[in-house]
């Protein structure tokens, strides 16, 4: 069992990210190696990352098993909330317990290459969440869906 801790969470930049998405965007969403989980609550407006999975913070006890299974298959986990520095990482870091603690109860894990499925999906938080991101490719249609930039130049 591995110490997880807030400090020990990998972040990713919004250019990497994007990278990552626009390799992969040929595929169906539900097909695609790179899930992006957005825990913003009521702020979750003015757009989001394309293909994003919206799981409010507020929520996040309750609907974690349901998150666990729709992660299952994907090879990397992006966590954000609108400044990735609160509700982001601590998504992040609860989604990563959740996952190793049903591992612990669950020891059948599949393994690949001499490392088991668990470790081997990458988790990470977005860096200067969806306001970092959105100053970036907020207008860039094939990253961002609802982009509404009256909101954001209100001065969120």
């Amino acid at each position: 069992m591995t110490i997880l801790t807030i400090s020990s969470l990998q972040r990713i930049t919004a250019s990497k990210l994007a990278e990552m998405l626009l390799a992969s965007s040929h595929q169906p969403a539900s097909d695609a190696p790179v899930a992006i989980v957005d825990v913003r609550d009521d702020d979750h407006i003015g757009g989001h990352i394309k293909s994003s999975l919206h799981f409010p913070s507020v929520s996040l006890d309750a609907t974690m098993p349901t998150l666990l299974r729709k992660l299952a298959d994907k090879e990397v986990v992006v966590f954000h909330c609108a400044l990735s520095q609160q509700r982001g990482p601590s998504a992040a870091l609860r989604y990563l317990r959740e996952k190793e603690a049903t591992a612990i109860k669950k020891p059948a894990a599949k393994e690949v290459d001499g490392e088991s499925e668990i470790s081997k999906q990458q988790v990470y938080v977005l860096d200067k969440g969806f306001v970092g991101w959105q100053e970036i490719y907020g207008p860039d249609e094939r990253l961002t869906e609802g982009y509404r930039k009256e909101i954001w130049e209100s001065g969120y």
